[in-house]
Parts: structure tokens; sequence; C-alpha cells
């Protein structure tokens, strides 16, 4: 009888950023014929997770999502959703939050990165501490080992996504030293989510092996350097079949109000104030703004929008690498549904 591995993956109650979690339940394949259904619930002590008492701690993950794990031999993934013993979502429970049965929308995340040295707390690549390597400028979509370091771990984390049929869309450099980019693409948003935190976990597997830590900081190093974000590129049906200006104007109108901003800025990732200055491609975090092809703006409306007829999606620039992507995904539905 052979055994199956089922990486059970959710996120904790630390704060201000929630944590992945995971622990293996081993089955045996008998048991267990890869369908979600046959991930039976599991549960875990909430106390040391930042989401119980320790008088009362046990909770429960309810499996959501089952991805074969490439980086074990007979392994899934299985994202988790937390939730109290009365089968209640628990208040940590993002996915829980969004309003999208019937997957009309669809969502793009551009997941940046940083890989951090460990041992010298700083950026892989860059100098000894206290020193820089040269401005930014040549390591956006850079090639050659002055300039992209990395690139093993990458193209790995690349080739797992794939195996484990995570919608990956394509990598790139990014304008600071040992700054990178993956986009997970997916028709729904909790399918979405669940896509773009199996590739996170993925990209820890593989960076554990190397010894490098995954940074998600938005600003990792102060001064003349790009911060690191979550771009969410988002659409409906309204904007896929669209056909006017105005559209999209009424849509990305619908996020100007105060109280939209608010709750936007309030789950779009700790420490975001420290990106979203007005420089480096950014708004500041205290004005909102729409154009066509603007990095500088809140959100941007693609130049392929316009040269398709209008028709298209809309990219959030907002959101922080640190974000979790379902409680994006909410607020800007419910912004989009205001």
């Amino acid at each position: 009888m052979g055994k199956v591995k089922l990486e059970y993956v959710w996120l904790d109650g630390s704060e201000p950023t929630q944590q992945m979690r995971s622990k293996t339940k081993v089955l045996d394949t008998r048991k267990f014929k890869g369908k979600l259904k046959d991930a039976p619930v599991w549960s875990f002590d909430g106390s040391s997770t930042n989401q119980a008492k320790g008088g009362s701690s046990d909770l429960l993950l309810k499996p959501a999502r089952i991805f074969t794990d490439p980086s074990r031999r007979d392994g899934f993934i299985v994202i988790c959703e937390v939730m109290n013993a009365d089968g209640t979502p628990h208040i940590t429970n993002g996915r829980a939050t969004i309003d999208d049965d019937d997957n009309d929308f669809w969502f793009g995340f551009e997941q940046e990165y940083v890989f951090w040295d460990i041992e010298h707390h700083s950026p892989l690549g860059f100098p000894a501490a206290g020193y820089y390597p040269a401005p930014q400028g040549p390591y956006y979509c850079s090639v050659g080992a002055e300039y992209a370091v990395g690139r093993e771990i990458v193209e790995e984390h690349m080739d797992h996504c794939i195996d484990a049929d995570i919608n990956i869309e394509g990598i790139n450099a990014e304008v600071m030293k040992g700054q990178w980019e993956y986009q997970v693409f997916a028709k729904g948003a909790k399918e979405a989510g669940d896509q773009l935190w199996a590739a996170r976990y993925l990209m820890e597997k593989v960076a554990e092996k190397y010894g490098v830590r995954v940074n998600l900081h938005p600003k990792p190093v102060k001064g003349d350097w790009n911060g690191s974000g979550m771009h969410a590129n988002f659409s409906n049906s309204r904007l896929r079949k669209g056909g006017s200006k105005k559209v999209f104007e009424e849509i990305c109108e619908k996020f100007r109000p105060k109280d939209r901003i608010k709750e936007a800025i309030s789950v779009y990732g700790a420490d975001n104030e420290q990106r979203l200055t007005g420089l480096h491609e950014t708004q500041s975090i205290k004005k909102f703004s729409y154009g066509v092809s603007d990095r500088g703006a809140s959100i941007r409306i693609p130049i392929a929008v316009v040269e398709n007829k209008w028709k298209g999606w809309l990219e959030d620039r907002r959101p922080a690498s640190n974000a979790d992507p379902y409680k994006v995904a909410a607020s800007i539905i419910r912004s989009v549904k205001s």
C-alpha cells in the first residue's frame, strides 16, 4: 500500500503581516485519490500561531484547494481555510470574505520580492553591510552575473509552479538588485488567491534549500531604491466587454471615496506607506489617481485596453508585496460593486 504526503498550508494570526504555517499529514493511497474531498479536515494548536488562547486552542484546517507538490515525492499542497471549532470562519480567514461566487472577477497578481542574504542582512548580491551596488537602472530584466542574482532559485520555482499546475504567466528581474517578480493569473478571486499562496509556499521551499530568505517587505532598502509591490490586475465582465472610456472611468471612480481608500489601504499590506511615496513608480498613499499607461497612478489603465477598443482590465498598483491576495481581491470586488 502506497503513501502520500499532504502539506496543509494556512495563514496564521501574526500582525501586522500574516505568515504561512504548514504541517504534513501522511495518508494511505487507498484513502486519498487526489481529490479535494479526499483531504480530511484537520486541527492545529491556535495558541502557537496567535489565533487562540491556550485554554481553548483547537482550530480547524478546512482544505480549500489542492496542488501537486513537485518539491516532494508523492506530495500535495493543501491550501486551507482556518475555521473555529464550531465550523465558522476564523477572524484571520481572508478567503472567507470574498464575494465572488460566480467567478466573474479575474485576477492577475504581480508578485515582487527580494532575495535576502540572512548572514549579511541585505539583498542578495549587495556588498557587505554599509555599502551599496551601482544605482538601480541596469537590473530590470537583466542578464549576467553582475546584475542578475538568484536566477537558479527563480528558474526552479518557475518549473515547480508549472509542474503544480499553477498558472504562472511569467518572471523577470526587477528594478533593484536581488529583486524579482512572477505573475500568477486565475479566473475567480478565490482561485487566484489559492494559486498565489501556493506559489509563495513553493518559493519559500526552494529558497530554503539555498539558505536564502524571501523578503516581502514593501520597502526592504531605504533610499533611492524601488519598493516591492503586488500589483493587482483585475477585470469583471463589464470591463472585459467594456467598449468605452466612460465604463473604465466610472469603475476607477468607485475607488476614489475616502471610505473605499481607507479600507483598501488597510488590507494592502503593512508598512506600505514606506513604498507609496509618489516616487519610484508609485502614487502617494495620501492621493488617488488613475490614468492610461501611468505607472505613477494608483490605478493604471493599460495601453492595451485602449488599443482593444476599451475592453480589458485595470491594474491597482497600490497593494504591497506582503499583502494577502484574498483580502486585496475582496476589497477590490467591494469597491467595484459599490
